[in-house]
């Protein structure tokens, strides 16, 4: 009886188990291109919280989301003061994981960071942008992976309850 069961699960494809999952492919980060610099008109405010001091903002035209499973974006960061920070950023969903690809430099300038390392994504109340963002908008748990266009009009409905 047992090699019967064995032979069984054998011809499933070598797997030793019902409930083993399929191997994935090894993932592999495809090279991503700087977008063009953000645009006012293109900006979409993003709520991080009723108390922060810094207004955060997507750039519409830069977002995308590659078949590497990244949604990759330009953050535009503006202190109550009017100083601003422009970054180039991405988040994968599967890790919980954002990294930064490049930081804006003066007006239009794009340079690459210091490090290019994944970094977990925590949701703290000093810096809760990139959490906000994977959690609200670019991977909501418990469903599918929204589209580049689901994303940009949760964004945009978000953005006029405001």
């Amino acid at each position: 009886m047992a090699l019967a069961l064995f032979s069984s699960l054998s011809a499933c494809g070598g797997r030793t188990s019902l409930f083993e999952e399929e191997v994935k492919p090894e993932w592999k980060e495809r090279e991503p291109a700087l977008p063009s610099w953000p645009v006012v008109v293109d900006l979409i405010p993003v709520d991080v919280s009723a108390a922060a001091t810094t207004s955060f903002f997507i750039d519409e035209k830069s977002l995308s989301l590659a078949d590497d499973g990244i949604v990759r974006y330009t953050l535009v960061a503006r202190a109550a003061g009017g100083a601003e920070n422009v970054s180039y950023e991405g988040i994968r969903c599967e890790t919980a994981e954002r990294k930064l690809y490049a930081i804006g430099r003066g007006k239009g300038e794009w340079a690459l960071p210091r490090s290019d390392a994944w970094q977990r994504i925590v949701d703290n109340a000093f810096n809760r942008q990139h959490a906000v963002l994977a959690k609200d908008f670019f991977c909501p748990p418990g469903s599918i992976l929204p589209t580049r266009d689901e994303i940009l009009q949760s964004l945009r409905r978000a953005a006029k309850l405001r």
